[in-house]
């Protein structure tokens, strides 16, 4: 057998652009790499901070986004993922700028979850700034207008901390924060037949989500392990 080279970096097919932050990072956020059950490439975007990116339309990070995509590409990743669902934005510059393929947001999601649902239900985005999620975000993660919406802008403990960059939450408050802001999502709209999880720090909170409301919770997570399966897949031996 002939090994062969040409990556500085092997065996961690994934590489994540996370935000510059200081929040709490429990395990799994995606941003937590215990999180994950194969080895993950980190890049930090300098100055990308959560209230910048969530709040302020990322504005003027398109250019640090795609240099760090392109330093995990050197580095020998072999796909690239973003922690903030907001960078939607930023799909198409992104995936346009790397050789590799590119999933910026959660929302990503949303389209192919419809068309797996039963006739009649759709699926509904859980986000953790309602106020700020604009149409171009939805639109470029191509999510069909009119998808229902429910946000944790409300809660007392999960928005607030995330995006005020606190170094402290308590993780109960935020959990029901959460299922609270779930449920209502469920309550408000019968036909809902699926949630899709637009922030990546809810991940944590996916089970108690699908537990409360019984349906079908799409996150950050299984789209990276998705995602992870295409560029490596299982080997199986031949019999």
């Amino acid at each position: 057998m002939t090994a062969i080279g040409g990556k500085s970096i092997y065996g961690a097919s994934v590489g994540i652009l996370m935000l510059d932050a200081k929040f709490p990072r429990i395990p799994g956020d995606m941003g937590n790499a215990l999180t994950w059950p194969f080895p993950v490439h980190y890049r930090i975007v300098r100055s990308a901070t959560p209230d910048r990116v969530v709040r302020r339309n990322a504005e003027g990070l398109l250019e640090n986004f795609i240099e760090g995509a392109q330093d995990l590409v050197a580095d020998g990743v072999d796909g690239i993922t973003t922690n903030c669902g907001f960078l939607s934005l930023f799909q198409e510059e992104i995936a346009a700028a790397v050789p590799v393929p590119v999933i910026t947001s959660s929302l990503l999601q949303v389209d192919l979850v419809n068309r797996i649902l039963p006739s009649g239900k759709r699926t509904g985005i859980l986000t953790i700034s309602a106020s700020t999620l604009s149409e171009e975000h939805l639109e470029k993660a191509g999510v069909p207008k009119g998808t229902p919406i429910a946000t944790t802008e409300h809660g007392e403990e999960f928005t607030r901390v995330i995006l005020g960059n606190e170094t402290r939450m308590d993780v109960e408050t935020a959990r029901k924060d959460n299922v609270n802001a779930a449920t209502s999502l469920m309550n408000d709209h019968p036909d809902l037949g699926a949630i899709v999880l637009e922030c990546t720090n809810m991940t944590p909170y996916a089970a108690d989500i699908r537990t409360a409301t019984n349906l079908p919770v799409y996150s950050i997570y299984n789209f990276v392990c998705w995602f992870q399966a295409s560029l490596n897949p299982a080997r199986f031996r031949d019999f």
